[in-house]
């Protein structure tokens, strides 16, 4: 039935954004031609929240995992990405880095249970 999942993450600057998903979260990744390249990702996880957040029905959220969040942003830091503070929440510290083709993205690391691999 289902072999996996495919995400789109659309930028101002896709190469400066591919180049650093490959240089420096150091993703396997693979050339389809022309510097296009599609990254594999760690495994992952669906969640539905409801659309309380004013998001609208057909919006969607991604986030990166980390061990340990405070490392993350030390490392995003020695690269010279920008993040935010972390955030305490319930469910995980959370924080959002910012691509080199201007996009946000989050990153946390989780507190809240996680189905087994």
């Amino acid at each position: 039935m289902l072999i996996g999942a495919h995400t789109i993450i659309y930028s101002q600057d896709p190469q400066a954004d591919r180049a650093f998903f490959r240089d420096v979260l150091a993703l396997p990744n693979v050339d389809v031609g022309g510097g296009w390249l599609i990254f594999k990702l760690p495994p992952s996880e669906l969640a539905f929240h409801p659309d309380g957040e004013g998001f609208g029905n057909g919006s969607h959220e991604f986030y990166f995992m980390c061990e340990d969040v405070q490392k993350f942003v030390a490392r995003m830091a020695e690269a010279g990405i920008a993040y935010t503070p972390v955030k305490a929440l319930d469910w995980g510290q959370l924080t959002r880095i910012t691509l080199p083709g201007g996009g946000k993205l989050g990153v946390y690391q989780p507190r809240h249970a996680r189905p087994a691999a």
